[in-house]
């Protein structure tokens, strides 16, 4: 069978040599948006402003729409409700509906091929208009998959982005009033494991993190440091993991569950239906229990048996 070649490397382009600059974005006399704006304003529409988008100078309006007449594409996929709620959550708190959709017209109405959460999300708020960027190419509603390219934040992300926000709060700020703009307390703990180790298996550990790992009631100052004795200790416990890790692949163990399988059999709280526990007492108890795993007695059916789907890690 023939080698598949590999695609040619791209060159990287000149610092601003590509599209508009700043004022060559205004569209001037444009036939195509001026049509457009009529339409939108004749659906009940207000036209908000128009462009030309900075890479390829195509035209686009800014406008406000009738909730009820922007609809997605009738191929895409269902959306989350998970999703949904939360983007709910986020609109209410913050008080403003800041990421626009991509729609087209359609029949007198709008379809929307990226922005169907968020459509759902202010259409179960009451909303009465939605603001989108409306696109004068109808074919563009087939472009889902090209207009859903970006790579959704995975744990380390999460976490490095998490412990950087928290630095740059004001430090006599209590770490429980960031609640809502930090998400989960873990992301702090392993944002600074990260830092320390770049390849840091986070996943592994975010279950029993989950439980053990609040937010502090403390200025932010205080809780960083005490978060530092935290990541500091959730690595030792790492260091001893990974021995383990590393006899059992000595024994002829393959899986890429290895960690996760380790992780959970030293986890003291793993069936434990307690819904508070001290973060120090649960990781001594680990660090205990992992001085005491005997990497012989594991067999290639134990590690089988933690199945499922791949545990999030850092990505690559």
């Amino acid at each position: 069978m023939a080698k598949k070649k590999a695609a040619p490397r791209r060159k990287k382009a000149a610092a601003g040599s590509v599209g508009l600059a700043p004022a060559d974005t205004r569209p001037g006399s444009n036939d195509v948006l001026a049509r457009l704006a009529r339409d939108v304003e004749t659906d009940g529409g207000s036209v908000i402003g128009s462009y030309l988008d900075p890479y390829g100078g195509r035209g686009l309006l800014i406008a406000a729409l009738p909730i009820e007449r922007v609809e997605p594409t009738p191929y895409q996929r269902d959306p989350s409700d998970t999703h949904v709620k939360r983007l709910m959550t986020v609109i209410e708190k913050i008080g403003r509906f800041l990421d626009p959709l991509i729609v087209m017209r359609h029949d007198r109405g709008y379809w929307t091929p990226n922005g169907n959460h968020r459509l759902q999300a202010m259409k179960r708020l009451g909303a009465k208009s939605v603001v989108a960027l409306v696109v004068p190419e109808a074919e563009v509603a087939f472009k889902i998959l090209a207009l859903n390219t970006e790579k959704a934040h995975n744990l380390r992300e999460k976490s490095l982005e998490t412990i950087r926000m928290a630095r740059a709060m004001p430090p006599a700020e209590r770490e429980s009033q960031y609640a809502f703009e930090f998400e989960q307390a873990p992301f702090l703990t392993l944002g600074l494991c990260y830092e320390q180790r770049p390849r840091f298996s986070g996943g592994a550990y975010q279950p029993v993190l989950r439980r053990i790992d609040d937010f502090l009631d403390l200025p932010l100052g205080k809780a960083l440091a005490l978060r530092e004795t935290r990541a500091e200790r959730l690595l030792g416990v790492d260091d001893r993991v990974t021995e383990i890790v590393g006899a059992l692949k000595e024994r002829g163990l393959t899986s890429p569950y290895l960690r996760p399988f380790v992780v959970a059999r030293i986890n003291p709280i793993r069936f434990s239906k307690a819904e508070s526990f001290d973060f120090d007492e649960v990781l001594d108890k680990m660090l205990k229990a992992a001085g005491k795993f005997n990497a012989d007695r594991i067999r290639q059916e134990d590690v089988a048996r933690m199945g499922g789907g791949p545990v999030e890690e850092e990505g690559s």
